[in-house]
C-alpha cells in the first residue's frame, strides 16, 4: 500500500481548520475531527477511492477514544505505513482571545459558552495534557502570531520536503515578542552587534545587503554562525537516525529584524545542500501581522 498520511493535531483554536484547507488544496483529501478507533478503516477505504494523499486531523473533540490511538498507528506500521504528525499551538493568552473573540465553546467545557477566563484556561491546561504524547512525537508549529496565509504557507512547504529526509527548519524571531513554542533549539544571538544602532540600516532586514555586509564584517557575528553550525554537524545525523522528521532551529535577537534573519539566511545557505531546508522570518512583519482565527477558522475556533 502506498499513501502518503499526514495527521493534523493541536490546540483547539490553533488554526487546524486553516492547515487542513491548505492540505486540501495541495491535493489532500481531507477529513476532520476522526475518531481514532476508524483510522485503519478510513485509511484503508480512501487509499481505495482517492488516490495516494490524505489528510486527517484530530484533537480533543475525540478525547474519550485519543488512547485508541498509538494501537491504530501500530496497525498502519506494520503495513508499511506512518503517518506524519503536525502539531499547531498557540499561548493560553492567545486560545483565550480566540475563544473570547469568537464566543465559541472550548471542546472540553461543560457546555459553556467561554466566557470565564479561569475555566477557559482550566480546559485548555487539560487539553495540553491530553495531547501531550502526541505534541512529542509531532512537527510543532506556533501559530500565536500567524495570519492564517502564512500558516497556509508554511504547511505547503512542509510537505513540499522531502519526506524519506530529515528536514531543517531555521526560523528568526524577535524576543520582545516572546519565545516560538514551537522550537527544538534556540540560540540567543542578542549579544552581537545590533544594526538597530546605526542610523541607515535601522529600517532594513537581514535580507538586506548593506545589513548583510555590517555583519560579516563582525568577527563576532561570524564566530556565532560557526558555533551553530558546528553544534548542528555534529548532532544532526544522531537526529535523523533518532527517526526524527524535522528538527526547528530558532535564532533570537530583540526584535527579530537584522541579527537573527541573517544567522538564519547563513544556516540555511550552509545546510541546504546537504539537507532539505526550510526558513521562516516570523517578526518581519509583525507589526501587522492579525492572530487566528481568520476567515473560515473564525467560525471553527474550536476546531
Amino acid at each position: 500500500m502506498s499513501l502518503e498520511i499526514i495527521l493534523i493535531t493541536g490546540m483547539s483554536g490553533s488554526g487546524k481548520s486553516v492547515a487542513l484547507h491548505a492540505l486540501e488544496d495541495a491535493g489532500y483529501y481531507c477529513v476532520d475531527n476522526l475518531p481514532p478507533e476508524l483510522l485503519l478503516s478510513f485509511v484503508e477505504l480512501q487509499h481505495k477511492l482517492h488516490g495516494s494523499k490524505v489528510a486527517i486531523a484530530m484533537d480533543a473533540r475525540s478525547a474519550a477514544a485519543l488512547p485508541q490511538l498509538p494501537a491504530q498507528l501500530e496497525r498502519l506500521q506494520n503495513l508499511g505505513l506512518m503517518p506524519y504528525f503536525i502539531f499547531l499551538d498557540a499561548s493560553t493568552n492567545t486560545l483565550v482571545k480566540r475563544f473570547s473573540e469568537t464566543r465559541r465553546r472550548h471542546p472540553l467545557s461543560q457546555d459553556k459558552l467561554a466566557t470565564e477566563r479561569q475555566a477557559l484556561e482550566q480546559d485548555i491546561e487539560t487539553e495540553r495534557e491530553l495531547l501531550g504524547s502526541l505534541r512529542d512525537k509531532s512537527l510543532v508549529l506556533d501559530t500565536s502570531d500567524l495570519k492564517s496565509s502564512q500558516l497556509q504557507t508554511y504547511i505547503k512547504q512542509l510537505i513540499a520536503a522531502p519526506t524519506s529526509q530529515m528536514t531543517l527548519v531555521f526560523q528568526s524571531f524577535g524576543f520582545k515578542h516572546g519565545l516560538p513554542m514551537d522550537s527544538d533549539y534556540v540560540f540567543d544571538v542578542r549579544m552581537l552587534p545590533n544594526p538597530h544602532y546605526e542610523t541607515a540600516l535601522r529600517p532594513l532586514t537581514g535580507l538586506d545587503w548593506p545589513v548583510i555586509q555590517y555583519l560579516t564584517q563582525q568577527p563576532q557575528v561570524l564566530q556565532m554562525q560557526q558555533d551553530i553550525q558546528t553544534f548542528l554537524e555534529r548532532w544532526l545525523n544522531v537526529l535523523a537516525q533518532n527517526h526524527r522528521s524535522y528538527v526547528t532551529v530558532a535564532i533570537g535577537c530583540t526584535g527579530g529584524q537584522h541579527r537573527s534573519v541573517y544567522l538564519v539566511e547563513a544556516l540555511a545557505k550552509h545546510f541546504g545542500p546537504h539537507w532539505p531546508t526550510l526558513r521562516r522570518h516570523r517578526s518581519l512583519d509583525f507589526h501587522d501581522k492579525l492572530a487566528l482565527p481568520m476567515g473560515g477558522d473564525a467560525a471553527a475556533a474550536s476546531s
